[in-house]
């Protein structure tokens, strides 16, 4: 083939992406048979496939990451202009979106003040968990390397940040994995049985739940624990806000016991709750905080790490060591295109007020689900921040029995079918992959949350009657 392509020839993409392309997520003996799906388009919310078939999205691009919608042509054009100027050049150097991105960004986390550029929100992940042996070695004597994350969590899919990685399934064929990485229970109130914490409720179960991360670090021992890394609001792990009282007591737990906290806001991130970063909504302070997926709305690639200037500074000295400093290196985030698309990305959600519509949207779609809840006897449980929200499928309400993945996942190709993408938690939690998953696009109007939402009524009677 010569590269060249008529857009009517879609039988051509179809051929080879069947014969040359390996999907993520996906079994791939089924396409023997039917044709992948392929995406053609993309305008505002909606999709549309190489059937002419349009689909509202309503989990972002398929895993929480157009926040700001399709067809923005501001954002192609600056990332145009960018690439024209200057495409690339290591990080060793500076670049002019790469420095007024990270200005812009900072300027929106208090407390916060280096970006480091990255290629993933996996590798972001893996930056800081290098940061923490280093600073233990640095500091500590080589001692403080451990490294905690909770159950039901996730922070990538590699090696290191699959060893910190809550979610079993995820994990299963993969091991074995890095060392020194320490689980936590979670802190999900509606399966708070499974902590023997069923006797307490709301603050009071939310200190327990965080006293729960004080008893494993003294049961490893203080002086061997560096970090705690933790989802503000647990995404693909069943999509779970902490209660209140949780993260005051976290932050208490790791300045008793001189732990970096290092938060993921690789999904909450970038006004996904309603706020810039989720962990915002709860008035602490991280040491880290990771980012990637909305930062530019998927229009470049583009991740980052974020530091307090006390964790630079642990890098900056003039000891005659020639391997004090950060000795790193991440080739794609010398790409310029990612801040370009970056500092457009975070103009038009200020412009267009796009924190205040997600507040107002998620308010709708939660009463929404919760009219639903009231509605199928299915629905237990119904949480979320934002535009960030689940609705977990129940057996029985009482015993909190969840259903068969096969069951939820069925209600997803019924809301598939009225032409509505939803999400639901997929080979992550054994036996728990039963909360169905919703992320529009900051952008979404209240039609089009009573589509989605009427959607998934419609799927529920068709699939539970």
């Amino acid at each position: 083939m010569d590269g060249t392509f008529n857009e009517n020839d879609l039988s051509r993409v179809i051929a080879a992406d069947k014969a040359n392309v390996w999907h993520h997520l996906i079994q791939h003996k089924p396409f023997e048979e039917n044709d992948p799906r392929i995406i053609v388009e993309g305008k505002g919310m909606r999709v549309w496939d190489q059937n002419g078939k349009e689909w509202l999205d309503a989990v972002s691009g398929g895993v929480w990451t157009v926040n700001v919608g399709y067809g923005r042509e501001e954002i192609c054009k600056a990332v145009y202009d960018q690439l024209m100027k200057l495409c690339y050049f290591a990080q060793s150097a500076g670049s002019i979106p790469g420095a007024l991105f990270a200005e812009k960004l900072i300027s929106k986390m208090p407390g916060m003040s280096r970006v480091y550029y990255n290629n993933s929100g996996s590798e972001a992940n893996e930056k800081a968990f290098k940061m923490v042996r280093q600073i233990a070695h640095k500091k500590y004597g080589g001692k403080k390397t451990k490294i905690l994350y909770r159950d039901r969590d996730y922070h990538g899919s590699t090696l290191a940040a699959m060893s910190a990685g809550g979610q079993e399934e995820r994990n299963m064929q993969y091991g074995p994995f890095a060392p020194d990485f320490v689980k936590v229970p979670h802190c999900m109130e509606y399966r708070k049985h499974e902590l023997g914490l069923e006797h307490l409720s709301g603050k009071e179960f939310g200190i327990a739940a965080a006293n729960l991360i004080e008893e494993v670090i003294l049961r490893e021992g203080p002086d061997t624990v560096g970090a705690l890394c933790l989802e503000p609001v647990t995404a693909g792990g069943g999509v779970i806000e902490a209660p209140e009282g949780y993260w005051p007591r976290v932050q208490e737990i790791c300045k008793q016991y001189d732990i970096l906290l290092h938060i993921d806001e690789v999904v909450c991130g970038v006004g996904r709750t309603g706020t810039w970063f989720g962990y915002q909504h709860y008035g602490i302070q991280p040491d880290f905080v990771t980012m990637a997926k909305g930062v530019a709305s998927g229009y470049a690639a583009i991740a980052c790490l974020v530091t307090t200037e006390e964790v630079f500074n642990m890098f900056k000295d003039d000891a005659s060591d020639p391997l004090n400093y950060f000795r790193d290196i991440s080739t794609f985030g010398g790409c310029t295109a990612g801040p370009a698309a970056a500092l457009v990305n975070m103009q038009i959600i200020e412009d267009e007020n796009l924190l205040d519509n997600c507040i107002a949207m998620g308010e709708r779609m939660k009463s929404n689900l919760e009219a639903l809840m009231e509605k199928h006897q299915v629905i237990g449980d119904v949480r979320g921040k934002g535009l960030f929200l689940g609705a977990e499928l129940v057996v029985d309400r009482e015993t909190k029995e969840p259903v068969d993945e096969k069951l939820a996942q069925a209600v997803v190709a019924e809301c598939g079918n009225q032409n509505v993408i939803i999400g639901v938690t997929n080979r992550s939690i054994p036996g728990k992959n039963n909360t169905l998953c919703f992320s529009p696009a900051l952008i979404v109007t209240p039609e089009d949350v009573d589509k989605i939402t009427d959607a998934v009524d419609v799927a529920l009677t068709k699939v539970f009657g």
